[in-house]
């Protein structure tokens, strides 16, 4: 008798870590489930302006680098610091909780990559509707999008898309993240990307 019990509290502690990494499966694949919307962006700057300055900048040329003199000295330095926070609303429509300790992410323009970060926390989405708002906080050098051809257009018209001005082009934007899961004190891949698309617009910038 007394070996049986040893051997049930020698394997207690894997049997609740399977669970426990069974649990964080589950909980990983219902936020694959979820549905993303982004609902809005703050204190979005280039070169340290606010994006709301640039309404009427069609196109690079059309910048007046007396006016922007950080913009234009990032232009001759190639360094363009870009920084926002764009907030992720997530609904969770399954009858389970929807979870995650880790998540990698990327934001993507034009097909291009823009930013990538990771966020080391605790994210929960309850059943049954429930929503949960998680920052995805943007930061790198800008340079590469307003000078590359592909993606120039695509950038300069994010300006003009959340200052509001009428009769510019969408703007569609990217957001990929892969949750992990730790398993036998390892980080774990989810599966893929959940892929998020969605046009900005002048309505989801707030803050400055």
């Amino acid at each position: 008798m007394k070996k049986i019990v040893l051997f049930v509290l020698l394997a207690l502690p894997a049997i609740f870590y399977q669970c426990g990494v069974g649990r964080q499966i589950g909980e990983a694949k219902a936020l694959g489930d979820c549905k993303y919307n982004i609902i809005s962006a703050d204190s979005m700057l280039v070169a340290g302006y606010d994006v709301r300055e640039f309404r009427n900048i069609r196109k690079l040329e059309d910048f007046n680098p007396i006016k922007y003199p950080r913009l234009a000295a990032g232009l001759l330095t190639r360094n363009i610091p870009f920084g926002a926070k764009i907030n992720l609303e997530i609904t969770n429509p399954t009858t389970k909780l929807a979870a995650l300790n880790q998540l990698e992410y990327k934001v993507l323009l034009a097909g291009k990559e823009l930013a990538q970060g990771f966020i080391n926390q605790r994210i929960e989405v309850p059943s049954a509707g429930g929503k949960t708002v998680v920052p995805v906080h943007l930061k790198t050098n800008a340079y590469d999008l307003l000078t590359d051809p592909t993606t120039r257009d695509a950038f300069t018209n994010v300006f003009r898309n959340l200052s509001g001005e009428q009769g510019s082009t969408p703007t569609k934007v990217t957001i990929k993240i892969k949750p992990t899961i730790d398993m036998f004190n390892k980080a774990v891949n989810y599966p893929g990307y959940i892929t998020i698309e969605q046009e900005l617009t002048g309505k989801m910038l707030v803050g400055g």
